[in-house]
């Protein structure tokens, strides 16, 4: 049965239209519908109910130790406060999940996992934890929410003193205290566009909820679903957990190579990840030419040759075209490749294009 986040009673009073995702109940949208809220937050802000999303804590002298051997980036070198995110392998080299690690003190690390994947992770990593490191599963303890946009620092700034508000992007201020209230202020996203993420106590969530919508009125600020999530997440090109990672594809595969530093003296995958060598497919993007929408699943040809399968796609409302992620032999994976998906009888052309398709102007 779907657990309820402690946001629920305000998705409800906000007509948002409830759907199970994760192991939650969520809001897939709210009355104005997902375009209005995509465009909400690429052109003004938006927030976002994430309480469904796990937290742990991994504390002990091994700690780092058993960072770098559970994930596949680098966590040496991290000063307090940084955020890092990674990918996390099994032995074959495939996807158990993909996180974000923050350095809360020198023998302390906040855990972010996605919320579908909570329970195997924290038995994956129970399990292979370095001798002197603990780790404990605070999520039902927390909430989250986003909020995401380019006026996000102004609705912040009117709830939050400025030293509380973390300047760099992948940073966090832990120990904040807004208006009452104990919460860390993390600059990161899944949107594309600048934003925060706040972590706070469960039973303050509705409170801070209540606080943000009514001080980011008059700077455009609207609740948005899971509807909005994915179609801002897709445009930006950002991968998603079961769909552009799964414990079939590897973080190579992915393009996640950034993230994945194979001169690490070790990690769980390495030897996998080395033993098949370059990747023979990648995750590129497509941009669709013909009429039509190529959702995930769908075969793809280069002429009458496969050519890969879609992982995620929608239309964009920002872009104004739909577009698609997929995984591709890699042969046929340079920009300006034409390949055809299979869509339910039909054929729909689609061009491979550059990622991300949406990149913000940080001017």
């Amino acid at each position: 049965m779907e657990k309820k986040t402690p946001l629920y009673e305000a998705h409800l009073a906000a007509g948002g239209k409830m759907v199970p995702f994760g192991g939650y109940i969520l809001p897939v949208q709210y009355g104005q519908g997902v375009i209005a809220e995509h465009q909400a937050v690429r052109t003004a802000c938006g927030i976002f109910d994430v309480s469904h999303m796990g937290e742990f804590l991994l504390t002990g002298a091994s700690a780092l130790e058993s960072l770098n051997r559970l994930l596949t980036n680098s966590y040496d070198g991290m000063s307090l406060g940084r955020a890092r995110y990674s990918p996390m392998c099994n032995e074959a080299g495939g996807v158990v999940d993909d996180l974000l690690v923050y350095k809360k003190g020198e023998e302390e690390y906040f855990i972010v996992v996605n919320a579908a994947n909570r329970q195997k992770d924290f038995e994956w990593m129970s399990g292979h934890l370095a001798e002197g490191s603990r780790l404990e599963d605070i999520s039902d303890q927390i909430a989250q929410i986003a909020l995401q946009g380019p006026n996000s620092q102004k609705v912040l700034e009117k709830i939050a003193g400025a030293e509380q508000i973390p300047e760099k992007y992948y940073t966090a201020r832990f120990d904040c205290r807004v208006q009452g209230m104990d919460c860390i202020l993390s600059r990161t996203g899944y949107t594309g566009e600048d934003g925060f993420e706040i972590y706070l106590k469960a039973e303050d969530a509705r409170t801070m909820w209540d606080l943000l919508l009514k001080e980011g009125a008059e700077y455009g600020l609207i609740p948005c679903g899971l509807g909005a999530r994915d179609t801002l997440r897709l445009e930006a090109a950002m991968p998603l957990y079961g769909h552009e990672l799964t414990e079939e594809i590897t973080p190579l595969e992915a393009g996640l190579d950034p993230f994945v530093k194979m001169n690490k003296a070790d990690f769980i995958g390495k030897a996998a990840l080395e033993a098949k060598g370059e990747p023979t497919r990648r995750r590129v993007g497509l941009k669709v030419t013909g009429r039509g929408i190529i959702r995930e699943g769908a075969p793809l040809l280069a002429g009458d040759r496969p050519a890969g399968v879609s992982t995620s796609g929608t239309h964009c409302p920002y872009l104004g075209y739909p577009v698609a992620m997929a995984l591709v032999e890699k042969e046929f994976a340079q920009p300006g490749q034409t390949l055809t998906a299979q869509v339910r009888g039909r054929q729909i052309e689609a061009q491979v294009v550059a990622l991300p398709f949406y990149k913000r102007n940080k001017g």
